[in-house]
């Protein structure tokens, strides 16, 4: 978990995509229905990463077969500060196949949806293109 620890801090989108299963599913702290797929998660991550300011994980737990991980957050959005959770599990072979994101308060998680929201257009034109592009 420490590689994709690191690219999140740093930013480093592309090395946060490198670790992401081909069938990757992403459950969002705002929205109902899954996202399914690397081209959308990756897109969604890459858009999140320019909405939160000030972000930083501040614990990380892991569970006894290594395959599950938790790590806690804190970050702005606009005037909000939130804290949420990544929760990621790992396939055999060590990509991640599942992340599902949660925040609070409530206030937090109405400002993430209202600038992802914004963003949400340009986020399924990128994952387009990766699909189109992909091998």
């Amino acid at each position: 978990m420490r590689a994709f620890r690191e690219a999140v801090e740093v930013g480093d989108m592309d090395a946060v995509e490198a670790l992401l299963a081909e069938d990757v599913v992403f459950t969002s702290p705002v929205v109902f229905k899954p996202y399914p797929g690397k081209a959308i998660t990756a897109a969604i991550l890459r858009a999140v990463s320019q909405v939160f300011e000030d972000f930083r994980y501040d614990r990380e737990f892991a569970g006894g077969d290594g395959r599950d991980h938790a790590l806690v957050f804190t970050a702005r959005v606009g005037d909000r500060t939130l804290t949420g959770c990544d929760f990621i599990h790992l396939d055999e072979s060590g990509l991640i196949d599942e992340l599902m994101v949660m925040v609070r308060p409530l206030s937090g998680a109405q400002a993430l949806a209202e600038a992802m929201g914004a963003r949400f257009e340009e986020i399924a034109k990128e994952a387009e293109a990766r699909s189109a592009a992909a091998p």
